[in-house]
């Protein structure tokens, strides 16, 4: 098990949105009352990490008023790995045990699956993420012994292949959901009867 004080979170939140079309930041997309990109900074703002740090783009999300420090990748075309190594080096240089990174388009995370996946972490060299029973996936809990290998990773995988040889610990489907698409988008909202689903059904019918 590592604590959570001994931990930075990593939120991922530089994504370029391509596949959402010309929206500007997917992130700052409304869902349930709060941009998108928001929702998993609030799930996880009473866990009490050393620090918060998120790496961000063009999202308009004020991760500073959540007690994130703010790191920005002005280069978002490295791909995933150039966020992760920015968010790894600024923990790193905190001396903890360990990162627990999350992925700012994944808004149905929470606080008691993050502390599943620190309690499966034994120690430095830890890999543990999250999995839906089909396929191992963000969030991922990294090892300080693990640092160095995710600031040389290059390119839009990430950590794809780390996680894939670490421990999983498995949770609902619906906790591990991301938007990447519109209508991804949409099934969430109607999954869970967010009202923008509903004043979006509204106009369209109107129109």
């Amino acid at each position: 098990m590592i604590a959570a004080e001994d931990c930075v979170l990593v939120l991922l939140a530089a994504g370029r949105s391509r596949r959402m079309g010309d929206i500007g930041s997917k992130l700052d997309a409304p869902f349930l009352g709060r941009p998108l990109g928001l929702h998993v900074a609030v799930a996880l703002e009473d866990m009490p990490f050393r620090e918060r740090v998120a790496v961000v783009g063009r999202a308009e999300c004020d991760y500073a008023a959540h007690g994130f420090t703010i790191v920005r990748n002005d280069d978002p075309d490295q791909g995933l790995s150039r966020s992760l190594a920015l968010g790894v080096d600024c923990a790193r240089a905190r001396g903890v045990k360990a990162v627990v990174v999350a992925l700012a388009d994944m808004p149905r995370v929470t606080a008691t699956h993050i502390y599943q996946l620190l309690d499966a972490a034994d120690d430095e060299n830890a890999i543990v993420a999250s999995s839906d029973g089909r396929a191992p996936k963000p969030p991922a809990v990294f090892g300080a012994g693990r640092f160095d290998a995710l600031v040389g990773l290059e390119g839009d995988a990430g950590a794809r292949e780390m996680v894939r040889a670490g421990k999983h610990v498995v949770t609902t489907p619906a906790e591990l959901i991301d938007v990447d698409t519109p209508e991804e988008l949409e099934r969430l909202r109607e999954l869970v009867g967010a009202p923008e689903a509903y004043t979006r059904r509204g106009r369209q019918s109107v129109g």
